[in-house]
């Protein structure tokens, strides 16, 4: 029996065991989810680890911190009364704020831990926002760039740690919208991952807030 070049052709049967997902339907509801709840964690994180970065030093050179601004509606920045190495504590910012993740991403993959796309997801996030950061900085002369510019630092290492970082990052990106349910490959996205990246945004924008 021949077939019939008019008739349409049938796509083929989908396992129940596919990951791929269906452009309707409550996958994509924890799809949006994800990624809208997601992202902006990944901006307070980096936030976070970034002054951490800027604390951590000041105390270990002997500087004293009057003030840290967290709050999500807000800039972040450190405050110090007393700051012997302003360079040091400038630095380590961005530094921190780049190896902090990065360190995480290694142990999750060391130790096969689950969820290590949003971990790797968030190291790409913070390697691209510091290196964007101290690159444009490096132009403007704001934050952290301009105060290593007035310690002394060439401009053209301000810019080549964005050039650094920031390819990493897109690199660390790259390959990773199908946990997302983006792209060809798209994948399910998985409830739990919506859920648990939805409470510890509320989590730590309200702490946040709170804190100042």
């Amino acid at each position: 029996m021949t077939a019939d070049p008019n008739e349409p052709t049938r796509p083929p049967p989908v396992s129940p065991n596919s990951d791929s997902i269906t452009p309707a339907g409550p996958h994509r509801v924890y799809q949006c989810l994800l990624i809208a709840s997601f992202l902006p964690l990944c901006w307070l994180g980096m936030l976070v680890i970034h002054e951490l970065g800027h604390v951590a030093s000041a105390v270990v050179t002997g500087g004293r911190v009057s003030r840290v601004v967290l709050h999500p509606l807000q800039l972040s920045r450190t405050d110090l009364a007393h700051n012997p190495h302003p360079g040091v504590v400038a630095w380590s910012g961005p530094v921190i704020g780049v190896l902090l993740p990065l360190t995480a991403l290694a142990l999750f993959h060391g130790f096969h831990l689950p969820g290590r796309y949003l971990v790797r997801f968030f190291a790409g996030f913070c390697l691209i926002a510091n290196g964007a950061y101290l690159g444009a900085g490096a132009w403007s002369g704001a934050g952290d760039a301009g105060d290593l510019l007035r310690t002394g630092t060439p401009c053209g290492i301000l810019v080549a740690f964005g050039l650094l970082t920031v390819p990493a990052g897109l690199w660390l990106w790259n390959g990773q919208g199908k946990h997302f349910g983006l792209g060809a490959g798209a994948q399910r996205v998985e409830p739990t991952a919506a859920i648990v990246s939805l409470a510890l945004l509320l989590f730590t924008a309200t702490l946040l807030a709170w804190l100042g």
